[in-house]
């Protein structure tokens, strides 16, 4: 039998796992300069939900991922209101695309964390998360994600939109 909480916490990871998935497809689409209409709200309404159901475990006292959860909602809130309220049209398109970035990385930056915790092979290596292989990968990733926000920035703007 499965408890409440192992529930909630599979519940909490597929929602993970959903916008991240569907934030890269998302990222893909700004890097060719396609809306994804759909794909962009099962991203970021996924991610939210991940956000919000990240603070509904039983801990006592203010986290880290608590931290980076407020982080993520922050950017949400822009990511949502340029997208829904302001169409992305002026400053808001690349106020759109860089704080859907900034929600998808920190989603991934959790997901590395989790792996090298959960993960033996990759615990093995940093046991504390504080040795070279955590940070090289931590590092990387947001490289990654640096270039992909500056890509697609510039790759999603208003004349490549009104030819799609």
């Amino acid at each position: 039998m499965i408890s409440g909480l192992m529930a909630f916490t599979l519940f909490h990871v597929v929602l993970s796992l959903v916008g991240i998935f569907a934030g890269f497809v998302v990222v893909f689409g700004l890097l060719t300069a396609k809306p994804l209409d759909g794909w962009t709200a099962v991203f970021l309404w996924t991610t939210v939900l991940t956000s919000v159901t990240g603070f509904l475990f039983p801990v006592h006292g203010l986290l880290p991922s608590h931290v980076l959860g407020i982080l993520s909602l922050i950017a949400l809130a822009i990511a949502i209101y340029a997208r829904y309220q302001r169409h992305i049209e002026g400053g808001w398109r690349p106020a759109y695309v860089i704080s859907s970035v900034i929600a998808l990385y920190l989603n991934v930056f959790v997901l590395v964390v989790q792996l090298y915790r959960k993960v033996p092979a990759l615990k093995a290596i940093a046991p504390t998360q504080t040795e070279a292989p955590f940070k090289i990968t931590q590092l990387t990733v947001l490289l990654l994600f640096i270039a992909l926000g500056i890509l697609a920035t510039i790759r999603f703007h208003d004349e490549r939109l009104r030819a799609a």
